[in-house]
């Protein structure tokens, strides 16, 4: 596949877990690893302080349910139908993201109609998609919405997560990008223990995107935190806590969530 004259990325911000920060460090981070000319749309409920060369649009219309008794993120649903005037081929991007690599390859690997996802390294024996990063061709989801919206709360207690419905029901099927693009900070940037204890979490060799799940997120990777709230403490003061009965998880994991701050998403999270 051809590169496209201009790179479309797009990204969604709803409510007020990331503020424009968010956004506007992750523009900065595509202008330093892409060749241009490229553009990121922002679909926001408020555009509030982003960059002036984001372009801000709307939240697409969507009316459905919110499920709330299953997890997922299901409000990217309002991307897989019309976006408007940003039509074609477009690159989705989390927004807690660290891009460590060239990111050309995600608009020339495979079709122009594939839908491609990352791999979810959480499941090695289940062949399920990962939409931090995934490419699409503006409306190539659309029949999904019309799923969705019939039965939210079954179709979220049915798949769990977003993810598993999309690559579960992607017209087509889906693709998956090649091992090593993308990387997973918990699994793949944070040394097993002991060694977390000991060295600080490294760029994953050869990765282009790395991803964020659950609650750990760069502020808390650049702090050495596992989560928003938590205070970054000496490995002893740690590791009295984790044996003296002082943690509200098993000692294994309590042993496994210490953290050292991560001096590279530091150095990449900046605009």
């Amino acid at each position: 596949m051809d590169a496209p004259d201009i790179k479309q990325i797009i990204c969604i911000k709803w409510g007020t877990k990331f503020g424009p920060e968010y956004v506007n460090r992750l523009h900065g981070m595509i202008g330093r690893n892409i060749t241009p000319p490229f553009r990121l749309f922002c679909f926001t409920d408020d555009g509030t302080d982003l960059h002036p060369d984001i372009a801000v649009r709307p939240l697409p219309v969507f009316e459905y349910q919110a499920p709330v008794n299953t997890r997922g993120k299901w409000p990217k649903s309002r991307l897989w139908g019309d976006l408007g005037d940003v039509t074609g081929v477009v690159l989705f991007l989390d927004l807690d993201v660290i891009v460590t690599g060239d990111l050309d390859p995600f608009f020339t690997f495979g079709d122009p109609d594939d839908t491609i996802l990352g791999r979810n390294p959480n499941t090695p024996f289940e062949k399920l998609g990962q939409t931090s990063v995934y490419r699409m061709r503006v409306g190539r989801l659309a029949p999904l919405q019309g799923i969705f919206r019939a039965d939210p709360q079954g179709v979220a207690d049915r798949y769990k997560y977003e993810q598993r419905f999309v690559t579960r029901n992607a017209p087509g099927g889906v693709r998956f990008w090649p091992r090593g693009w993308l990387a997973h900070f918990r699994m793949h940037s944070v040394p097993p223990f002991p060694l977390n204890y000991l060295r600080q979490p490294k760029v994953p060799r050869n990765s282009r995107v790395v991803i964020f799940a659950g609650n750990l997120n760069p502020p808390d990777a650049i702090a050495g935190r596992w989560h928003e709230g938590e205070v970054h403490r000496p490995p002893m003061d740690h590791l009295r806590d984790a044996f003296s009965g002082k943690r509200r998880e098993s000692l294994s994991r309590h042993l496994r969530h210490y953290l050292l701050p991560a001096t590279w998403v530091k150095e990449l999270w900046r605009e």
